[in-house]
């Protein structure tokens, strides 16, 4: 059955080693920097309430559990902050300031946030459906269908490729709001700087693991073509 097919392992395995490395980094990089507190004494909590107020811009704020599980809502105009943000480290207050940068991109209307949003139904359709029609395909001999299920999955590449904008311009603006309102400075803000890129990478992984699976769905078209 081609699903068992040990070529899946070439492209899959360098995808996977990128995800568990980029995990590793934003764990290991938090951690290191959840031990450092800030000079100023403001916490990743004050961060979301300080920045309010020198924006103007008014979100709410709730709670959510685990570690890292950090988001902000379009929908409901709010940030959730974990338990592992919202205290006084350099890593708390540049998580926060991440989703705060999210925040402001909603406000506006920041182009790929807003594509991103867009392509969201699609993309758990595209994703769920996809693999079931390669392999209907495959498995009747229909090339068409086929294609079709590699055009549908091909949607979570183009999700991931249009997240890393998204993510990487929240990140700039989380540091350039954390110098210019004096939250971070020297040694701590480049600090920031190391939590936030180490979260980047984790969105490099999953555009290499999208693509990789894209490419090993295409190989199996074209390798039966060859044949």
């Amino acid at each position: 059955m081609f699903y068992f097919d040990p070529m899946y392992f070439v492209y899959a395995l360098p995808g996977l080693v990128l995800a568990l490395w980029a995990q590793w980094m934003v764990k290991s990089t938090f951690a290191r920097y959840a031990r450092v507190p800030t000079s100023s004494g403001v916490s990743g909590a004050d961060v979301a309430q300080l920045f309010m107020q020198r924006t103007g811009l008014r979100l709410g704020v709730e709670g959510t559990p685990g570690m890292l599980t950090d988001y902000y809502n379009p929908r409901t105009k709010s940030m959730a902050l974990s338990q592992s943000s919202v205290q006084n480290s350099v890593a708390s207050v540049a998580v926060v300031a991440h989703e705060f940068g999210h925040a402001m991109q909603d406000a506006e209307g920041y182009g790929p946030m807003r594509l991103r949003g867009a392509i969201v139904p699609a993309v758990q359709l595209g994703a769920w459906v996809g693999p079931l029609l390669f392999m209907a395909g495959i498995f009747f001999s229909m090339t068409n269908l086929a294609w079709a299920g590699i055009i549908a999955f091909a949607l979570t590449a183009v999700f991931a490729i249009v997240t890393l904008p998204v993510e990487l311009n929240a990140s700039s603006r989380a540091l350039r709001l954390l110098d210019s309102y004096g939250v971070l400075a020297g040694s701590e803000l480049v600090g920031a700087r190391k939590v936030l890129n180490a979260a980047a990478f984790t969105y490099v992984a999953a555009v290499a693991q999208s693509l990789l699976t894209l490419l090993y769905y295409v190989s199996i078209l074209a390798g039966r073509r060859r044949a």
